[in-house]
């Protein structure tokens, strides 16, 4: 790998999922009226169209639009931290550079939906009988939450690592 750009190179993984979000994001749209939703596993899971105007489970949706500049303003703002971070890594930081990685893909993913179609795109849920529904969401929050799980299991991971050094 080049030492130049250090963990840059996993920026590929961030295009990945850039572009499998927004194909299938597109797929959904061109196919789904608004709403519409089809059960893939009859009780647990199915396809939907749903557009989300605020952050994560529809936080401020209900407000007047400003909050659409903040969260791109966020998210711009964490992509470059993220950015900078990766490039920092260390050539054995790989686990570090995928989450890095997958939550810029989806940051930017979803930033993408937010400036261009003024919402984001949503169409996958997970519930139970219809009685129980997890918010509709996208391969983007599919990518932050995985990225997000695999920086708290190598803190935990450091951190034991450190305290073993320690003894």
């Amino acid at each position: 790998m080049n030492a130049r750009f250090g963990k840059l190179t996993w920026l590929w993984l961030s295009i990945l999922v850039i572009a499998l979000d927004q194909a299938t994001k597109h797929y959904f749209e061109a196919r789904f009226s608004l709403y519409q939703t089809v059960d893939v596993i009859p009780g647990y899971f199915a396809w939907t169209l749903a557009y989300n105007t605020g952050a994560a489970f529809s936080f401020l949706a209900d407000h007047s639009g400003w909050q659409r500049w903040l969260f791109a303003l966020i998210a711009i703002g964490v992509s470059v931290v993220l950015v900078v971070w990766m490039k920092r890594l260390k050539p054995s930081e790989t686990w570090l550079a995928i989450a890095l990685a997958l939550v810029l893909g989806g940051a930017l993913g979803n930033l993408y939906d937010r400036m261009v179609l003024g919402h984001v795109v949503d169409f996958i849920l997970v519930h139970w009988q219809y009685q129980w529904r997890f918010p509709a969401f996208n391969i983007a929050d599919s990518a932050i939450t995985v990225g997000a799980v695999m920086l708290a299991l190598d803190m935990f991971r450091s951190s034991k690592t450190r305290e073993t050094i320690n003894e």
